[in-house]
């Protein structure tokens, strides 16, 4: 829905001096009330966002590819397109309510097979402050789809060797713990 008013500039600048050469506020409609209350979202902040965001994706691909040869003991990790852009996404939206936001998060890196978690890795997006809450991330392994080459890609991935390929579930869990809180965990499945 679009609205649209008789006045050709809608500023608060421009109802000022509407208002001081006698145009009455009771000209003035619902619609452009609302485009005087309601404030811009800030350029900056989006921006700012969409770069932490980036890093964050950055930082967790950064921990799959130094995991795959160390504790995955696997050549190739497949996964999902915008996967770790969704969870870069979601553990902005976790940090948004804490104190000090992502700086004062620690993010640990599991990965699931069957009922057995791996520890990956941490990320700890800002070292120098004290962290307020923990995230665990825990990736799954896909084992439906590509049904037909699903055992050629993913036997004995942590069988020595690095000729084996691991394929990641698009789906994930995300634990969220704070720390000085007496709210507690709050669990939260992607």
């Amino acid at each position: 829905m679009v609205a649209t008013s008789s006045l050709s500039s809608k500023n608060s600048t421009c109802i000022a001096e509407l208002i001081h050469q006698g145009f009455h506020h009771s000209d003035i409609t619902d619609f452009d009330y609302w485009d005087y209350v309601v404030p811009e979202p800030n350029l900056n902040e989006v921006v700012f966002e969409e770069r932490t965001c980036q890093t964050l994706v950055k930082m967790l691909e950064n921990c799959l590819s130094s995991s795959k040869r160390t504790k995955l003991h696997c050549s190739k990790v497949l996964v999902p397109e915008k996967l770790t852009k969704k969870i870069a996404q979601d553990v902005l939206r976790l940090s948004s309510t804490e104190p000090c936001g992502l700086r004062g998060c620690v993010i640990y890196v599991n990965l699931e097979i069957g009922n057995v978690c791996k520890k990956l890795d941490q990320i700890v997006y800002d070292p120098s402050i004290v962290p307020t809450f923990e995230l665990t991330l825990v990736f799954k392994q896909d084992c439906c789809s590509w049904p037909s080459f699903r055992d050629f890609f993913t036997r004995a991935c942590f069988a020595s060797g690095f000729r084996r390929t691991l394929i990641l579930s698009p789906g994930f869990r995300l634990i969220k713990k704070k720390l000085y809180s007496l709210i507690g965990t709050v669990i939260e499945e992607c």
